[in-house]
């Protein structure tokens, strides 16, 4: 386990994998996982492969490994509970819908926050916005290669007192800026998960708020239309990106719990 990585043990039997997003670290799921944890549940964030470390580290790594690294999580954790479900932001929830949809005994559920296919949100800068439609190869051109996105103001949080706390915790870790080596990899790692979503089967909750300002609601709702399993459709009406964190993070862990346990029951 990575010194960066959380593990807190539960009582009822029940675990919870948090996968965090791109360029982020386990500590941005520490509030969800201290919920869940309340409830019961034996929580694990790890550090997805690459991450943690500074951006060369990154960008030695694609999606594949950071997939590997979901299921090699996943197993560990599946050892230490009776049953097993996942909840992770943006990249971290299509990692764990994928890692279910490969390895089908893994979950039991998923929950899905912010599902982003693209950065394409009310607060993504226009040239943002155009690397993401470009062919993947671009990517490779001299003149595209050494791309950074920077952080935006917001950091994907509504509240501006959550977000006042979030800048104070200790940002081990984190990259400020945004590769566009990575981006690539999160737009191949899209093809994929839109590609697999008529065939799951693992049962899914989808929470997104109307307002994100990184990721548009048509991407929640074109999941929504096109996966082959159970799943429920959500919609925050005073958060961000960022829902895990920001004024209604409460209100997600209760709602993930709540599908969770229902998905058990079923």
């Amino acid at each position: 386990m990575s010194d960066l990585s959380f593990f807190n043990e539960g009582k009822n039997g029940k675990g919870v994998l948090l996968i965090h997003g791109l360029t982020g670290v386990p500590a941005e799921m520490k509030w969800i996982g201290k919920a869940l944890n309340k409830k019961g549940y034996t929580v694990y964030a790890p550090l997805l492969a690459g991450h943690g470390v500074d951006e060369a580290t990154l960008i030695k790594t694609g999606w594949r490994d950071w997939l590997e690294s979901v299921i090699d999580a996943g197993a560990d954790l599946r050892t230490k509970v009776d049953s097993m479900f996942s909840a992770g932001i943006c990249v971290g929830g299509k990692l764990g819908m994928l890692a279910a949809q490969k390895q089908p005994d893994l979950f039991t559920a998923n929950a899905l926050y912010s599902a982003c296919f693209r950065y394409d949100g009310w607060n993504v800068p226009f040239h943002y916005k155009l690397m993401s439609y470009l062919p993947l190869w671009t990517a490779q051109i001299p003149v595209f290669k050494d791309i950074q996105f920077a952080e935006t103001p917001t950091i994907g949080i509504k509240d501006k007192r959550l977000r006042k706390a979030m800048q104070r915790l200790s940002t081990e870790g984190v990259l400020d800026d945004f590769p566009v080596q990575s981006l690539k990899e999160m737009l191949s790692l899209s093809k994929a998960f839109k590609k697999k979503l008529p065939v799951m089967t693992t049962p899914a909750l989808i929470l997104h708020a109307r307002e994100d300002d990184l990721s548009h609601p048509r991407h929640a709702r074109y999941i929504d239309r096109n996966i082959g399993a159970p799943h429920e459709l959500h919609w925050l009406e005073n958060s961000y990106h960022m829902i895990h964190v920001d004024s209604e993070h409460e209100k997600v862990a209760e709602m993930t719990a709540e599908y969770f346990e229902k998905s058990l029951n079923a």
